[in-house]
């Protein structure tokens, strides 16, 4: 066999995909050097004999082959579980643990005169949904696995059944101004965004990831490269909401100083998030307040003395051990970067990279109050997003809040150092070359292992969807294609040497659509990009919404879909944090910023795409004329004949209502298309050149609420909506 050959056999075993096709239509071979570098990613031997051998030995080391998590179809009447029995057994015994502490148990006599490799035991059928035990005995070997009963689908609410035209806002949450935020959005501004969309008919509120970046440095401010998933940003706390900070004597004193006095304005007054400043101001006051709440609350062996205490004992037991990793590496974290400046946990010594060495234990020990304080951030932080989940429930938000989670997380924060086994090294995730980025994209992301989180039973991805389910209504999974194959491309290589790497699909969906109906939570996938041949008809078949961007809703020839054409089970939003806004794409002002960051590889790429948006801008308004939205006289008004072009409030309307008018159950608009922002959140391929994830909205949410804007903007959309429900 020649080294080619066993190298595609190796990837075939692995799931790395040998050739594909990108978003231009080309289809490209992946390299040698990058199936090599990929194996090794993996944790396996370059050599792939040896990787192959490997692989058997693992696979033959499993009890009766039984692996760390079996999936039963709920749906299944016959639920089947295969198992390699040892030489002569004649009997099987099995036991199920039910969640509910209900047990089944059953033996079966296995024919003496079989062969086969594989024995199949089989289940009672209608077990319950949920995770439950098995354990199995045959010839003396014991096997234990998690028996996860999954549905085929995902949980939909009323308002996104059949025939729905729901409605809901997004949000920047970390821009929104208010009349008392500390200059940055948070969750008390998000509970009166909520208050102020439900009363307006809307019946989702969507929002940024909440994921928790890395506070030793909050320069790092991109939600979509988190340092975990799992765990919150602090930052989004409202001080002023903590118990004990109107009466705390010690905090009133730390205020009232010049230094707290200059910072606090500085961060109020700033025209983006100065995260610095606004970092500064809430932790001295947050560390004061944990101070009261230790004293107050928890007796001085640490037991709780009070419900609050008892209250904030009880979420550390139930985070368990990720809520402690985390506030560990929180801890290392902050004292390695303040002592040496190092951000990475790669750079500290090596006893300090293992989260289970002596070494880190004895510091946790040494700085217990300092990782009880990051625990505490993390037990405000949910209270107080419950505290606006259920503001906006009560104000006729009826589906609720519309929470995002990122595709992957930073190596160099908690998650990749909590779970080493976990993240392949020597990878990161990105995308293959399109028509915006032909070298391709690097996200700097950590790819998950899929072989390991197999042999994990999906825990950590089961734990990632729990926690991001948690008080809302809907989740949006960012880069959804992940379920199914992801971009690997090795370290020290161009993006477009990358390859793609499958994933468990069929599990990972099942997993999704369990906690799904266990959190009451339905699920949209962002499905943009390259997207497998197949792969929405199976979304659709399980109920996760796609995710539909207007201005990328095209037919062949570059048209405009019409509103009676969008899927059904789909969100349908004018525009994303990753493009324009509205105005900004009608006067093209990503494009300006494209060409004054000279990020265009020539002048030919940058004179296309001025006179794609001008041929877009064409074609938009004769999709407003064919829906009746403006009259055809009305062209010129905002695309003068060799003029520049106009936006106005009248052409927000139209499109909006153009959008309205879909047959997708969920409509979502921007609170930056509310109030006719320009700039958009993100400008993919820059980091500081432009200010990412740094942008205020220019009206405060009581200036929004007190307006006609956005209740002007809810009564176009609801109409729209309603005329769309009864052409169906």
């Amino acid at each position: 066999m020649s080294s080619r050959a066993a190298l595609l056999q190796l990837a075939g075993l692995i799931g790395v995909e040998a050739r594909y096709t990108d978003a231009l239509g080309q289809t490209r071979e992946v390299s040698d050097d990058t199936l090599l570098a990929l194996t090794t990613a993996f944790g396996l031997p370059s050599d792939p004999v040896c990787a192959r051998r490997q692989l058997e030995e693992q696979q033959r080391f499993l009890p009766l082959g039984l692996e760390a998590a079996h999936l039963v179809h709920a749906e299944d009447e016959r639920p089947e579980v295969l198992l390699r029995l040892p030489p002569g057994c004649r009997r099987v015994f099995w036991s199920c643990h039910l969640a509910d502490g209900d047990e089944r148990s059953g033996q079966v006599t296995v024919d003496a005169s079989s062969s086969l490799k594989r024995f199949a035991i089989v289940l009672p059928s209608g077990l319950p949904l949920g995770y439950h035990r098995l354990e199995v005995e045959a010839e003396g070997i014991n096997a234990r696995a998690d028996l996860i009963v999954a549905p085929d689908r995902c949980h939909l609410p009323a308002r996104l059944g059949p025939g729905s035209r729901s409605w809901g806002l997004s949000c920047q949450l970390y821009g929104l101004r208010s009349e008392r935020n500390w200059g940055i959005g948070d969750f008390a501004d998000l509970a009166m965004l909520a208050r102020a969309a439900g009363r307006c008919t809307a019946s989702v509120v969507g929002i940024n990831p909440l994921h928790a970046l890395f506070a030793a440095e909050p320069r790092h401010v991109s939600p979509y490269s988190p340092s975990s998933r799992s765990q919150l940003d602090y930052l989004y706390i409202d001080v002023t909401a903590v118990p004990g900070f109107a009466e705390d004597e010690a905090i009133r004193e730390l205020m009232g100083g010049q230094w707290f006095g200059a910072t606090h304005w500085a961060a109020r007054s700033a025209e983006l998030v100065d995260y610095g400043a606004v970092a500064a101001c809430k932790r001295s006051v947050l560390e004061a307040l944990f101070c009261r709440f230790r004293s107050l609350e928890l007796g001085a062996n640490g037991t709780a003395t009070s419900t609050a205490g008892r209250a904030f004992r009880d979420f550390q037991q139930s985070a368990g051990q990720s809520l402690a990793d985390f506030a560990v590496f929180e801890a290392l974290h902050e004292h390695h970067f303040r002592e040496k400046r190092q951000f990475s946990w790669h750079s500290w010594p090596a006893p300090m990279r293992d989260p289970r060495s002596p070494q880190v234990a004895a510091f946790a020990a040494a700085h217990r109050d300092r990782i009880e304080f990051f625990q505490f951030l993390q037990w405000e932080a949910d209270r107080q997003l419950a505290a606006a989940s259920r503001a906006g429930r009560d104000a006729g938000l009826s589906i609720g809040l519309y929470r995002d989670l990122a595709v992957g997380a930073d190596p160099n924060g908690a998650e990749a150092w909590a779970d080493q086994e976990l993240v392949a090294p020597g990878a990161s995730i990105g995308a293959p070359p399109d028509a915006l980025s032909r070298g391709g994209q690097n996200w700097g992301l950590a790819p998950v292992n899929p072989l390991v989180l197999r042999r994990q039973g999906f825990a950590p991805f089961i734990e990632s969807l729990r926690a991001n389910m948690r008080h809302a209504g809907i989740l949006r999974i960012d880069h959804v294609m992940s379920l199914n194959r992801l971009y690997w491309i090795p370290n020290g290589m161009e993006a477009k040497a990358g390859a793609y790497v499958n994933y468990p699909f069929k599990e990972l969906i099942r997993l999704v659509a369990l906690e799904s109906w266990r959190h009451a939570c339905a699920v949209v996938g962002e499905d943009l990009g390259t997207v497998p041949d197949g792969f929405r008809d199976t979304m659709c078949s399980a109920n996760i919404l796609s995710y539909r961007i207007f201005v990328f809703e095209r037919n062949y020839d570059g048209t405009f879909v019409p509103p009676t054409r969008y899927p059904a089970l789909a969100a349908a939003s004018a525009a994303t944090h990753d493009i324009a806004t509205l105005k900004g794409f009608w006067l093209g002002t990503d494009i300006i910023w494209r060409r004054r960051l000279r990020l265009y590889p020539d002048r030919h790429a940058q004179q296309a795409e001025k006179a794609g948006r001008h041929r877009d801008r064409s074609l938009l308004l004769a999709a407003l004329v064919r829906e009746g939205l403006i009259a055809p006289a009305q062209i010129g008004e905002f695309l003068p004949e060799g003029g520049e072009p106009v936006y106005t409030i009248e052409l927000q309307e139209a499109i909006l209502t153009y959008l309205g008018r879909s047959r997708a159950r969920l409509m979502l608009v921007q609170l930056e298309d509310v109030l006719s922002e320009v700039e958009q959140a993100n400008l993919p391929g820059t980091t500081d050149a432009h200010p990412n994830w740094r942008r205020r909205l220019s009206s405060s949410i009581e200036e929004i609420d007190r307006g006609i804007e956005l209740r002007h903007v809810a009564a176009l959309i609801e109409k729209a909506r309603l005329s769309s429900a009864t052409k169906e």
